[in-house]
C-alpha cells in the first residue's frame, strides 16, 4: 500500500513538473517583452509604419501574408526572410515567388539593430509589421506578444509542402492548417485577409482556360464574374503578369466584402471557393456575413494571435539574427 501511495505521488509530481515545463515555454511569449531589453522597438517599428504605409498602402497585404507564410513553415521564426544563393530557400518556392516587403522588414530591422543590436527577433519584426499595417490602413488591432526568436533553416521544399496555395482544396487547406494546430474557424477567419491586397493572373487562370481535362473553366466560378476578368484582365492562360484585386471595388477596406463575394461565387481562388464545400466552414461564412464588422474583428485578432504562437523558439532555442536576410548573421 505504501508503494502504491509512493508511486502515485512520483507520477503527479513527474506530470506537475511535465505541466510546468510546457507552461513555461508557452510563457514566455508576452506583451512588451522588450520592455526593458529594447524599450522603444515596438515604437520604432509603428513610427516606421506609419511614416511610409501611406505612401505605399498596397504593403500590408504582402506584409499580413509574410507573416501567415513564415508561420506556416517551422513556425513563426523569420526564416521566410533568409536568402539563398543557392535558390533553395522558402521564399525561392513557388507559393512565395510573389511575396513583398523584404525589404521594408530588413530596413526596420537595421533601425533597431542601431538601437538595440542583437535584441529584437526578425521573427517579432514580422508578426508585429504584419498587425501594425493593417491597423495603419484602417484594420482590426490584435495582440502581439513578443520574445520570438530567429530560425537559421529555410528550405523550399517545406514552404511548398506546408503553405497552403490558391489551387487548394478544402481537403487540403483543413490538413495543412491542422498540421499548424488551426481548426477550420482559423482557416475561414485567417482567409478573411484577402478582403485587402492583390494577386496576379497567374494564382487563378486556370480557373479560366484550363481548369481540368473535360471543363476549361471552373463551374463552382460565377460565369459572370470569370466573363468579366476574361475580358478585361486575364486575358490568356499564359499572362502571368496583370494585376487583380482579391476583393475587386474594397482591396484597401479591411471589411466583410471578401466573404459576401466568396457566397457569390466570385472568390478569386480555388481555396477562397473551397470554404464554401463544407458545411460547417460554409455556415461560419454565413454567420459573419449577417453580424457585424467589429464581431469579425475580434474573432480575427484572435486567430491571428493564435497563428502567431505557431511552433515559435522561445528562450534558449533559436538565435537573433542580426540581418533578417542572412542566415547564419
Amino acid at each position: 500500500m505504501k508503494m502504491t501511495n509512493r508511486f502515485n505521488v512520483i507520477v503527479v509530481v513527474a506530470a506537475t513538473v511535465l505541466m510546468g515545463m510546457f507552461e513555461s515555454s508557452g510563457a514566455q511569449l508576452q506583451m512588451n517583452f522588450y520592455a526593458k531589453s529594447c524599450p522603444n522597438a515596438e515604437k520604432i517599428i509603428s513610427d516606421h509604419i506609419q511614416k511610409h504605409i501611406h505612401n505605399g498602402p498596397s504593403l500590408a497585404a504582402p506584409l499580413i501574408r509574410m507573416h501567415f507564410h513564415d508561420c506556416f513553415v517551422r513556425g513563426c521564426d523569420g526564416s521566410v526572410l533568409i536568402n539563398s544563393t543557392s535558390g533553395n530557400a522558402e521564399r525561392d518556392a513557388p507559393p512565395n515567388l510573389t511575396l513583398r516587403g523584404f525589404g521594408f522588414v530588413e530596413r526596420i530591422k537595421s533601425l533597431l539593430e542601431a538601437e538595440c543590436p542583437k535584441t529584437v527577433s526578425c521573427a517579432d519584426i514580422i508578426a508585429l509589421t504584419a498587425r501594425d499595417s493593417v491597423v495603419a490602413t484602417g484594420g482590426p488591432w490584435w495582440r502581439v506578444p513578443t520574445g520570438r526568436r530567429d530560425g537559421r533553416i529555410s528550405n523550399l521544399a517545406e514552404a511548398s509542402n506546408n503553405i497552403p496555395g490558391p489551387t487548394s482544396n478544402f481537403t487540403t487547406l483543413q490538413q495543412r492548417f491542422a498540421n499548424q494546430g488551426l481548426n477550420l474557424k482559423d482557416l475561414v477567419l485567417l482567409s478573411g485577409a484577402h478582403t485587402i491586397g492583390v494577386s496576379h493572373c497567374s494564382s487563378m487562370s486556370e480557373r479560366l482556360y484550363n481548369f481540368s481535362t473535360t471543363v476549361k473553366q471552373d463551374p463552382s466560378l460565377d460565369s459572370e464574374y470569370a466573363t468579366n476578368i476574361k475580358a478585361n484582365k486575364c486575358k490568356s492562360l499564359t499572362d502571368n503578369t496583370t494585376i487583380l484585386e482579391m476583393d475587386p471595388g474594397s482591396s484597401r477596406s479591411f471589411d466583410l466584402s471578401y466573404y459576401k463575394l466568396v457566397l457569390k461565387r466570385r472568390g478569386l481562388f480555388q481555396s477562397d471557393s473551397a470554404l464554401t464545400k463544407n458545411s460547417a466552414t460554409l455556415k461560419m461564412i454565413n454567420d459573419l456575413v449577417n453580424g457585424s464588422e467589429n464581431k469579425f474583428y475580434k474573432a480575427f485578432a484572435k486567430s491571428m494571435e493564435k497563428m502567431g504562437r505557431v511552433k515559435v523558439k522561445t528562450g534558449s532555442a533559436g538565435v537573433i539574427r542580426t540581418r533578417c536576410s542572412v542566415a547564419g548573421s
